[in-house]
C-alpha cells in the first residue's frame, strides 16, 4: 500500500477545499467526467481526495495521482461553481505535493527534464531563433514564439512572422526558453518554475524590447497572470490576437464558414474573448457562426494540464467531441498551438471534415 505524503502545498488551500460544498454543479461541465465517469474525476471528487492527502487519511496510491492528473485546468468548474472555489489552484497544489513526495509520472518526468536540459520539453538542442534562421537583437517588438510554435507547429511561428513583416513592424526574435507553464501545470517545484522566469524576463529585457507578442495562450496566461506574481515585468504583454486586433489590415476574401475555438488559457484564465472574434471579423465573404459552447462557456480541447502526455486517449476523447461541435463550419480557428494539435487528432478521431487552423495561419494566407 501506498505511504501518505506531506502536503504542506494544500494546507495553504485548506479554506478553498473546505468551502467546496459537493453540490456536483462541476459535473455539468468537466471534460473529462464525460468519459471518466466516476466522481474521482471531476472537481468535487479531486476536492476531496486532495482534502485527504492534506489530512494523511489516503495514501497516495496510483489512482488517487491518476485522478489529480487527468484534470485539463481548464477552469470551467470554476464558472460553475456556485461557492467558488478555486479548484485549479487546489489541484496544482495537490500536484505539488506529489512531485515534492517524488511521485510523478513518467511522461512528465520526461518533459520536465527536457526543459532543464535544453530549455525546452521537446529535446531540441537549438535556440528557438537558430530554428528559423533569425538571430535576437534590439528591436521594439518581441516575437516569444514558445517551444511548440518552435519544435512542433512551426507554421504557426512562420505565418506570426510573415504577417509581422508585412506589417512592416519592428521585431525580433527572443533569446527564450520554456515559459515554465508545463512545469507549473504538472505541479514542478515553484523554485525551478520561477527560475525560467527570472530567466527570460532578464533576456527579453536585455534585447530592449517594450512589447511582447506571443502565438501561444500558454504562454501568454504565464507572462500576464503568473510571471507578475515572481518577477517584474518591464515590458507590455499582448496576445497576437489582441496585436491584430488593434491593426487595419487588409484581407482578401475567404467565402467560407468560419467557428472559432476559446482556448482556456486565453479564454477562461486570461479573459481574452473579443480580441479574436474582432480579427475574424475583418475577413471579407467569410460568415462567421458561435459553437454552442463558446467564450467562458467554451468546452476544453483536452490538451492541457499534462493529460495530453500523460493520458493521450482521454485527451483524445475530449477533443473528438470538440470538433464534432464544429461540424456546421469549413474551417475551426484557434488561438493556441496546444489546441490546434489536440483539435486535430480529435478530427481524425470523429472524422470530421472541419478544417483546423491557426488564427495567424488563416490571416497570413488573406493578406
Amino acid at each position: 500500500m501506498a505511504d501518505t505524503i506531506d502536503a504542506k502545498n494544500l494546507e495553504e488551500v485548506k479554506k478553498e477545499m473546505m468551502t467546496c460544498t459537493m453540490c456536483g454543479f462541476c459535473k455539468s461541465v468537466c471534460p473529462a467526467f464525460e468519459d471518466i465517469g466516476w466522481d474521482i474525476g471531476v472537481a468535487r471528487g479531486r476536492v476531496i481526495l486532495a482534502y485527504g492527502l492534506m489530512q494523511k487519511e489516503i495514501p497516495a496510491d496510483p489512482s488517487v495521482v491518476e485522478a489529480l492528473y487527468q484534470c485539463t485546468t481548464c477552469k470551467d468548474c470554476e464558472r460553475r461553481c456556485p461557492s467558488k472555489v478555486k479548484v485549479v489552484e487546489v489541484v496544482e497544489r495537490a500536484r505539488r505535493d506529489l512531485v515534492d513526495a517524488d511521485i510523478v509520472l513518467p511522461a512528465h518526468r520526461k518533459v520536465v527534464e527536457s526543459i532543464k536540459k535544453y530549455g525546452n520539453p521537446y529535446g531540441d538542442e537549438r535556440p528557438v531563433a537558430e530554428v528559423f534562421g533569425e538571430k535576437p537583437h534590439k528591436a521594439r517588438l518581441g516575437y516569444f514564439v514558445g517551444c511548440t510554435s518552435a519544435y512542433r507547429n512551426q507554421s504557426t511561428a512562420k505565418a506570426t512572422i510573415s504577417i509581422l513583416k508585412k506589417l512592416g513592424e519592428d521585431y525580433t526574435l527572443l533569446d527564450e526558453s520554456c515559459c515554465g507553464s508545463v512545469m507549473g501545470r504538472v505541479g514542478w517545484s515553484e523554485e525551478d518554475v520561477v527560475a525560467q522566469m527570472k530567466r527570460n524576463v532578464r533576456s527579453i529585457a536585455d534585447q530592449g524590447v517594450e512589447e511582447v507578442i506571443f502565438s501561444c495562450a500558454g504562454c501568454y496566461r504565464m507572462f500576464k497572470e503568473e510571471y507578475p506574481k515572481h518577477v517584474e515585468v518591464p515590458f507590455k504583454v499582448s496576445h497576437v490576437s489582441e496585436f491584430l486586433a488593434d491593426r487595419d489590415i487588409k484581407l482578401s476574401t475567404l467565402d467560407k464558414k468560419i467557428t472559432y475555438h476559446d482556448p482556456c488559457h486565453l479564454g477562461r484564465h486570461s479573459l481574452v474573448y473579443k480580441a479574436p472574434r474582432d480579427v475574424l471579423s475583418k475577413v471579407p465573404g467569410a460568415s462567421f457562426k458561435e459553437m454552442p459552447r463558446n467564450s467562458s462557456e467554451a468546452r476544453c480541447c483536452g490538451g492541457g494540464g499534462g493529460v495530453r502526455s500523460a493520458f493521450p486517449d482521454l485527451s483524445e476523447q475530449i477533443a473528438a467531441k470538440r470538433v464534432m461541435e464544429a461540424d456546421f463550419a469549413d474551417v475551426l480557428v484557434t488561438t493556441c498551438p496546444f489546441c490546434v494539435n489536440n483539435l486535430k487528432v480529435g478530427k481524425d478521431r470523429s472524422r470530421s471534415k472541419v478544417e483546423i487552423k491557426d488564427l495567424v495561419e488563416l490571416i497570413d494566407t488573406l493578406m
